[in-house]
């Protein structure tokens, strides 16, 4: 049995300038001990799919519309506020973006771990207080009876967000949620993080989702990647496959966006008496849609090079890539081997978004 099913989840936020179509239909399962990557740019629906499923979004101006999320055989989104709330933390664990709003400032470090604990019953206070120091020690914080005597502010971003994801395995869930949680980290803490997180997966045995914009983040952790634009899933699959066998213009134009450091991608800059060869960044043309007023098709094709009329005017069902790996899934009515074969580059036909 997966261990977490959504099934057609659809968000909207009413506003002033109309209702926002934040995520449209969203289907996926999860498996026990699978670690899912989600990636897209910022108003893709990343965060608001998983935040909605725990009851997390306002509402209003949030709304579900339609949908399911089974976790462990009960929907979510059935569910009242107080049962949702002994699940929250103790089955399913949340990293948060920023650590520096999601603790708290005028609370140690050993309060707020101890808290995520009793308020689930799980532990007395003196129990939960010294399993705090555990915590802090299990993520790598050293001294950790020193340090958990501590508030966030005496912590460094890279401890911040270790003491965040103490919390959020505290009562050792069955799926834990990250949030971007290496988003304002350097790259050697980045790393030391993603190595942690592997760790506390193996040994506490979880499945993990993890959110991110970065490409290279998600190749690393993650077993299953789902790419998503304008609140639909675009493309799915094992991540060797979708990295190696791109079925999406969208995942293509992501992976063209990274860095390139080969030769025959530079240009020259021209600087008084010098002149100066940088990589150059490639760039998925035209901007995001507005969401209060989709498109009625693909909601990329208006930037998609490869886009048919069909493109413009049906959305396409998420279904299995020809010819791909099992269970790489495609939202596309386009094969996109075939029109890279014809348009290597892809270049934006003249007079269309660039």
């Amino acid at each position: 049995m997966p261990l977490l099913e959504v099934n057609d989840l659809t968000v909207r936020f009413d506003t002033s300038g109309g209702a926002v179509h934040a995520v449209s239909g969203v289907t996926y399962n999860l498996e026990p001990g699978e670690t899912l990557g989600v990636v897209g740019e910022s108003g893709s629906g990343k965060s608001v799919h998983v935040l909605s499923m725990l009851g997390l979004i306002p509402r209003p101006p949030g709304r579900i519309v339609r949908g399911s999320v089974m976790f462990e055989g009960r929907d979510l989104l059935k569910l009242r506020e107080r049962e949702l709330r002994d699940i929250r933390g103790k089955r399913i664990g949340v990293i948060f973006q920023d650590p520096m709003t999601s603790l708290n400032p005028v609370l140690t470090v050993e309060s707020q771990i101890a808290e995520a604990i009793t308020s689930h019953g799980l532990m007395s206070k003196k129990a939960a207080r010294a399993r705090a120091v555990e915590l802090l020690d299990l993520v790598g914080i050293p001294e950790p009876a020193k340090r958990v005597k501590q508030y966030p502010h005496q912590f460094s971003g890279g401890m911040r967000q270790r003491a965040m994801i103490a919390i959020g395995v505290a009562c050792e869930p069955k799926l834990l949620i990250a949030d971007e949680p290496t988003t304002a980290l350097d790259v050697t803490v980045q790393a030391q993080i993603l190595d942690l997180m592997k760790d506390l997966k193996k040994k506490l045995g979880m499945a993990m989702i993890w959110i991110t914009h970065d490409m290279g983040v998600v190749a690393g952790i993650a077993d299953t990647v789902q790419v998503m634009y304008g609140g639909r899933i675009m493309e799915r699959g094992p991540a060797r496959a979708l990295f190696q066998d791109t079925r999406s213009a969208y995942t293509w134009g992501l992976l063209r966006s990274l860095p390139d450091h080969s030769e025959g991608r530079t240009y020259e800059t021209h600087t008084p008496g010098q002149v100066k060869r940088r990589p150059r960044l490639q760039q998925i043309g035209g901007a995001p849609p507005d969401m209060t007023n989709p498109p009625p098709g693909d909601p990329f094709a208006p930037r998609n090079p490869f886009a048919t009329e069909r493109c413009m005017v049906e959305v396409p069902p998420l279904v299995q890539a020809r010819d791909a790996a099992p269970g790489h899934l495609v939202a596309a009515w386009y094969d996109l081997p075939t029109a890279l074969a014809a348009n290597p580059n892809g270049v934006m036909p003249k007079g269309e978004a660039a």
